[in-house]
């Protein structure tokens, strides 16, 4: 019987963020993401464990996408504006 690495952490231990729980930041789904990275390529661990931290990583990069793709959309919508100085002015302009 072999005994766990305790520097490897089960990812399906985690659990999924509920309704209740807020998504993680940009900063922190790249942050760990990062750390994800980093674990796989190591090495040392078994095909179990490398597989759900892939499917991990693929959650997080998942997240860390539509995060940029929101910002990609205000960030068209403020140059919209300023490109048109004739359109109505609203109280959300980000300058």
């Amino acid at each position: 019987m072999s005994v766990p690495d305790p520097k490897v952490v089960r990812v399906a231990d985690e659990k999924a963020p509920s309704a209740d729980e807020k998504a993680p930041s940009y900063e922190q789904a790249r942050e760990e993401l990062t750390e994800v990275v980093r674990r796989l390529e190591t090495g040392g661990l078994t095909l179990e464990q490398s597989i759900e931290l892939w499917e991990r990583g693929e959650k997080l990069a998942a997240i860390c996408e539509e995060w940029l793709q929101g910002a990609r959309v205000k960030l068209a919508a403020a140059m919209a504006r300023r490109a048109d100085p004739t359109a109505a002015q609203s109280d959300d302009a980000p300058f």
